[in-house]
């Protein structure tokens, strides 16, 4: 297959998320960057597109433009800037025909995401969003075993994603703009809280219709929150709760999620991936590990461990074989509606916080 020529929006020298994407576009061969408007400073963004032997763009709007023009552009765009500057490139590239990739959550905004998706309904181009931990193995492997019974009828689901990076006033570019409202939108709820949120609809395949939160900035001075505690209700009758924080000292990236159903449970746990543990009502727990994986997510044999990037890694091969026309692959990828979601989820939170945790109707 002929690798996917790529351009990318933000993403410069020192930028962090940009170079996983980079290297998760890169790691199966089907992605080819040749094109990229790495950074709002012209300067800055020619020094970096040079390091990287691309074409160098100051402003995203001339990159659509001259891209879509060119019989040699790019075929999708890679969007890896800060929240509140999503909409913009990607409404553009999409009414320029171009595939978008974009990192997560969908926008910084409803009004934000309400653009994504007029432009993404109206051109005949892609849009994806790079929920990067559903695509690890064996959280493919608990979602097939939910989607076939195995756990019998999910009664309860909980998700956590606990980190401590942000127990203190940071003063770094990540911590910068993940604590400004005006350009993340949100606070922990944004960043991780949607992870969680994704992760546990997509193992599960159902979305909580109602929930209640309780919503804190721990740290003095911050205008986000840092800490959110989240019960959920589901129309099956199943109830959920979420809880995500940045404050939790000790944490380092602690992703979890626990499902409980009336045959059996499942737990994952993202500092150690490669392991699924299976309680049966009625036997001893088993330890599912990569040999009985009956997907193909994986590039090495089991008992090399594969995580964070390969994550990555197996979305942006995934997005490859669709744009060439794969449509088998569509349904494990997220897109415009799991960013909606994700959307949904925060606007929710946010509003029943502000009731003092009232059960607030998860829009759509």
């Amino acid at each position: 297959m002929r690798p996917v020529r790529l351009g990318m929006v933000g993403g410069g020298s020192g930028a962090f998320i940009g170079a996983i994407h980079r290297i998760a576009a890169r790691m199966d061969g089907r992605f080819q960057l040749v094109a990229g408007a790495l950074s709002s400073d012209p300067e800055r963004a020619a020094a970096s597109a040079a390091g990287l032997g691309i074409r160098s763009y100051g402003d995203f709007a001339d990159m659509a433009r001259a891209e879509a023009a060119r019989e040699d552009g790019i075929e999708a765009v890679s969007i890896v800037t800060p929240n509140h500057l999503h909409a913009a490139p990607a409404a553009a590239f999409l009414r320029a025909g171009i595939h978008v990739i974009c990192d997560k959550p969908l926008a910084a905004t409803p009004e934000q995401a309400r653009e994504i998706a007029e432009a993404a309904q109206a051109s005949g181009a892609r849009f994806f969003l790079t929920h990067n931990y559903c695509a690890m193995p064996m959280v493919r492997e608990a979602r097939a075993l939910v989607a076939e019974g195995a756990l019998g009828d999910i009664r309860l689901v909980q998700a956590e994603y606990l980190q401590g990076w942000l127990a203190d006033l940071a003063d770094s570019k990540q911590a910068e703009w993940r604590t400004d409202p005006a350009r993340a939108g949100a606070g922990a709820i944004g960043d991780i809280g949607t992870h969680a949120w994704q992760l546990a609809q997509f193992v599960t395949g159902q979305t909580p219709v109602a929930l209640s939160a309780d919503l804190s900035s721990m740290v003095p001075g911050r205008t986000v929150d840092d800490d959110a505690r989240i019960a959920m209700r589901y129309a099956s009758g199943a109830k959920g709760g979420i809880w995500v924080s940045q404050v939790a000292v000790g944490q380092e990236n602690g992703l979890s999620l626990r499902i409980f159903g009336t045959q059996a449970a499942l737990e994952w746990r993202l500092p150690d991936p490669e392991r699924l543990i299976l309680s049966p009502k009625d036997g001893p727990a088993r330890i599912l590990t990569r040999a009985q994986d009956r997907s193909t997510s994986f590039r090495t044999p089991p008992g090399h461990p594969e995580g964070y990037l390969e994550g990555f890694a197996n979305i942006y091969s995934d997005i490859a074989a669709i744009i060439r026309g794969d449509s088998s692959l569509a349904d494990r990828v997220p897109g415009l509606e799991a960013g909606l979601s994700g959307m949904a989820f925060i606007a929710a939170t946010q509003a029943s916080a502000a009731r003092d945790g009232a059960w607030v109707e998860v829009g759509s």
